[in-house]
């Protein structure tokens, strides 16, 4: 897998899985006034020079584009934090749950649009690319535990690019076991269709106005 998303694999694609993680709420510092923002999703302000306030990830990035506001980078996205979130990884089989679910979708945006408020972005970038390796190692190896016995998987604290990885090549899977194992649990297409009750109906139709 190599941690990579591969469009004929996932369900979805890195810009979907972007557009989903543009609705988490981060922390700005806007440099204008402006009254609230009444949208579909909340109401968000108002906006008020140098005092933090907080937006959705798109808003944030919109903003930051026009040069009217700062992003605050998320608590776990410290060096500290981060560092203690990869010894945590490295120490356990377990996936860690310190981190957000779109945690990688998350940094690319900041790193994208927002490198200039990240303290040691360089860090920062590697300590996550380092995280990340860790954790698709640890799901490659509890894939290698497949078996044809195997009816199901459960890994906790997947991230959604992980799981939108993981979850096609571990379905595909587990049909390939029961095909071979057991066809008898494949449903048959043809068979379903024929077997479904054909509905008469018996009713006078009614003639079309001319």
């Amino acid at each position: 897998m190599a941690g990579q998303s591969d469009s004929e694999l996932s369900l979805f694609s890195a810009e979907e899985l972007e557009f989903t993680a543009e609705d988490e709420l981060v922390e700005i510092v806007p440099n204008l006034k402006m009254p609230p923002l009444n949208l579909i999703s909340g109401d968000f302000g108002p906006f008020t020079p140098q005092i933090v306030t907080k937006v959705p990830l798109w808003l944030a990035v919109a903003l930051k584009k026009r040069g009217k506001c700062s992003i605050c980078p998320p608590q776990w996205m410290s060096l500290e934090k981060l560092t203690q979130v990869l010894e945590a990884e490295r120490d356990s089989q377990e996936m860690s749950e310190q981190l957000p679910f779109h945690y990688v979708e998350i940094s690319r945006l900041l790193f994208e649009h927002a490198r200039d408020n990240i303290p040691d972005v360089y860090m920062v970038r590697s300590l996550i690319e380092d995280i990340r390796d860790v954790r698709f190692h640890k799901v490659e190896t509890d894939l290698e535990a497949f078996s044809g016995r195997t009816i199901a998987v459960k890994i906790k604290n997947l991230s959604a690019m992980e799981v939108n990885i993981v979850r096609p090549f571990i379905g595909r899977a587990l049909q390939a076991f029961y095909k071979h194992d057991s066809p008898e649990l494949i449903p048959d297409p043809e068979r379903v269709s024929d077997s479904r009750p054909q509905v008469v109906n018996n009713a006078p139709r009614r003639q079309l106005r001319r």
